[in-house]
This record gives structure tokens, sequence and C-alpha cells, in this order.
């Protein structure tokens, strides 16, 4: 059973459905300095040979396990069924050159109106405050374009520099919970939420 968002504040259909909408129609996170698309199956190789760098997948507990081709093209086209659901978007970032520079995974309640923003940057583009701007205007996007009310995110315990980017971001820490990986397997996490109104007047109304 998914433990997360902790707050859960049921939302009008009508609000819903054009969350819904909203994420079926978008096609790219205006947010990425780099150019953003959405992934198809054609990518399976170029990502999976991006994940394959422990650096990046050893963190991440919401990604195919193992972590083959064919199950990043399995985990591709399930995303490719939440977008057209309106429940979930994968994102690819490519650098200057074309490669594979970041992906951003969004996962939707739509009844809840609520978000969780997952992914990574190669390690090379990390630092210099790069991941935590991205991630601040990614935050920004999901609030201002898919009309989310509530993100939520986790992080293992020890995965100090997520810890430090929503702390310091402005989220609130909700408590532990036990995730589940692909393959079944668990572990602890923490849970970090920020409301619409929250990340306003912390971002928008000039106190951020």
């Amino acid at each position: 059973m998914n433990r997360i968002p902790i707050t859960r504040s049921p939302v009008p259909e009508a609000k819903a459905a054009a969350i819904r909408a909203a994420v079926a129609s978008a096609t790219s996170l205006a947010a990425d300095g780099d150019s953003s698309r959405l992934a198809t199956a054609d990518d399976a190789a170029a990502f999976h040979a991006f994940l394959d760098d422990p650096q990046i997948h050893a963190p991440i507990y919401t990604l195919p396990r193992p972590l083959t081709v064919e199950s990043v093209r399995a985990f591709i086209a399930d995303h490719q069924a939440q977008h057209e659901q309106g429940s979930g978007l994968l994102f690819l970032s490519f650098d200057e050159q074309g490669r594979i520079a970041g992906y951003s995974d969004i996962c939707v309640w739509p009844e809840w109106a609520a978000g969780e923003l997952g992914g990574a940057l190669h390690p090379d583009r990390q630092g210099q405050r790069r991941g935590v701007e991205g991630a601040r205007q990614s935050f920004a996007w999901m609030f201002e374009c898919l009309g989310l009310d509530l993100i939520c995110e986790t992080a293992a315990p020890d995965n100090i520099r997520t810890a430090h980017l929503l702390d310091g971001l402005g989220f609130t820490r909700r408590g532990e919970i036990v995730s589940q990986r692909a393959d079944g397997s668990t572990r602890p996490s923490l849970v970090w939420e920020i409301t619409r109104a929250e990340w306003q007047r912390l971002w928008l109304d000039g106190e951020g």
C-alpha cells in the first residue's frame, strides 16, 4: 500500500480532472535548463546506460530491478500509460551534445491534488547549486502547470544531499515510512511535504 502522501485532502472531481488533463497534455518540463521531452521506447538503451552508474541508480528505490535494457523499456512504457491516464510523467533532459543529462519522474495523485518528483542528474552536472535550482524550478512547474496543492518527497535516511535540498527549499519533515522497491524489497524513507500556500510564501512573496 502506498503510504504517501501523508497529507490527503480530497479535491472536487472537476479539479482532479483538470490535473489529469494537465498531466496528459504535458510534453516537456519547462524548468529544465537543458532541453527535455517525454521518454519513449527508443530511449531505452541510452537511458539504461545513463542509469547503470551506481552513483545514479543506487539511491533511487523506484527504478526497476534488475536494471536491464528491457526492464527500462518496460519502465518507460508504464510511464507512457501513466501519461495518458494523467497520473505520471517521465522526462529525459539532454545536454548540448544530445546526451542524457538527467531525468525527472513525476507521480501525481489527482484526487488529492498532490505529486512527487523523483529523478537524477548525471554526476558531472551536480554541484554548483545546479541540482538545487533545477529542483526548485521543477517544483514550481508542478504547482503552476499541473495545478497541484501539495508536493510530497521521500529519501533514504542516509541521503544527506536530498535532505539538505528539501530542508533548504522549505519542505517540512512529516515522519518516516517503509518504501517498497520494484523487486518487492523495502527500505525506510523519510518524508517531506510542502503545500502550494507554503511554497508561495517562501518563493513567490519575496521571502525565499
